[in-house]
């Protein structure tokens, strides 16, 4: 029986249709329903809308589905998680719902679960950034050319190369941050959007689940569904951004036109027909999940488009885009954790005569510096580059920050451990 029945059945090809794919994706939901049910039942207790007595008899019966849902154990036969677990409850079950609606459970439900994977996305960016900064300072010596357009620009280095990485990653915790912070207003107790008129204490089932604030207008908490899913999806797509280019860089470099970086051999693949090949496709396949992480946004913003205030049936899709994400991130997160410390680095590209031309801009610098307008030496040493005649026998004084020779990696440490210290589900 649905919790809504009203005496009558629906065509069952209307309940596939709107029951959708709540049953398969509800299951990583159930958790925290039931946390949310828990802390609702309390707070019911404590304003004397259910005795101490039904408390004491449905708080055990709760943890034990807690545990069966953290187990992987939990099943749903009925229309979704909350009709389940009243189900679930028996008789005592009818009276959890008091000043609910399952409008406010499912955006609870959402942020619980979305509070939870992001502090498990927060920590493996910790580890990758930890290891860009590791790698970086082990390769800070070490050059490499530097390009602009694909063209060969300026001496560069594997320090270099790796720390811009990592100091992407502090803005990518920033923008998770924020995320967090939109996410961390509890909208249980606003009901379909009106509030009850039962004297529901909000603010004690935000303590209790651990909310930093509660989302404090009931329309507001209702339209926070898919503005929240919009803003956190938002924060992953800067740092899929990040991962894809770093990704596409690997690809790159490790092709023998480059020969900058040897992949590790476990992460690379053969060809069929091509005996010599070795393939990276396990960094092109992370590209792809974050060109696809960075398409969630407009299609969660396409779905809530033009839709008044109020709850709508439209919200029950964005599930389907929203609930996987993290999954999909955490894998791209976890192949380059892996990755990262076997990646080999050519240790004597800019001896090359191919890479001469990368210390133009090194010899332009030293004219200037003995006296030579900035604009001569520029025609001089472009001269010089179409005659063939460039040499360059210099060596590299790179001081300021941020350079070659100063990259500054303590300073990026200290940002970022600066934004991860304000995570409050660190």
């Amino acid at each position: 029986m649905k919790i809504w029945d009203k005496g009558f059945d629906n065509d069952p090809r209307i309940d596939r249709f709107t029951v959708g794919k709540d049953r398969e994706l509800d299951l990583l939901l159930a958790p925290y329903d039931i946390e949310g049910t828990m802390a609702h039942i309390r707070m019911l207790s404590e304003v004397g809308l259910l005795s101490r007595e039904d408390l004491a008899q449905l708080l055990p019966a709760l943890e034990k589905l807690h545990r069966e849902a953290l187990e992987g154990k939990f099943e749903i036969h009925s229309e979704d998680v909350h009709s389940e677990v009243e189900e679930r409850l028996g008789p005592l079950g009818k009276k959890v719902h008091t000043g609910r609606s399952r409008n406010d459970q499912v955006a609870l439900d959402i942020k619980l679960f979305t509070r939870a994977r992001m502090t498990r996305t927060v920590k493996k960016v910790q580890t990758l950034f930890r290891l860009f900064i590791k790698r970086a300072d082990e390769l800070r010596d070490l050059l490499m050319p530097g390009y602009t357009h694909l063209q060969v620009a300026m001496p560069s280095s594997f320090g270099l190369w790796l720390g811009a990485y990592a100091e992407c990653l502090c803005d990518d915790l920033l923008l998770l941050k924020a995320a967090e912070e939109i996410n961390g207003r509890n909208p249980l107790g606003s009901a379909a959007g009106y509030g009850s008129s039962a004297p529901l204490k909000r603010q004690r089932t935000t303590e209790l689940l651990g909310f930093p604030s509660l989302a404090y207008n009931s329309i507001y908490a209702q339209m926070g569904r898919g503005r929240t899913e919009i803003s956190v999806a938002n924060a992953y797509a800067s740092l899929a951004a990040t991962l894809g280019r770093f990704a596409t860089d690997c690809c790159l470099f490790s092709s023998q036109n480059f020969g900058f970086v040897r992949l590790p051999d476990a992460f690379t693949t053969g060809s069929s027909i091509m005996p010599q090949k070795k393939n990276p496709d396990v960094f092109e396949l992370v590209r792809a999940h974050c060109n696809y992480l960075q398409g969630i946004p407009a299609q969660l913003r396409l779905l809530c488009a033009n839709l008044p205030a109020g709850y709508f049936r439209d919200m029950q899709l964005l599930k389907e885009l929203y609930l996987p994400l993290f999954e999909r991130m955490d894998d791209c997160l976890d192949i380059l954790i892996l990755a990262l410390p076997g990646m080999q680095v050519a240790t004597d590209l800019m001896s090359l005569p191919l890479y001469e031309q990368a210390f133009c801009v090194e010899e332009v610098n030293r004219l200037a510096e003995s006296g030579v307008p900035f604009r001569d030496a520029y025609r001089q040493v472009g001269k010089a580059v179409q005659e063939g005649s460039f040499h360059f026998s210099g060596s590299l004084h790179h001081t300021h920050e941020g350079s070659i020779g100063r990259l500054c990696l303590e300073e990026i440490c200290t940002r970022f451990e600066s934004i991860l210290e304000q995570f409050v589900g660190k």
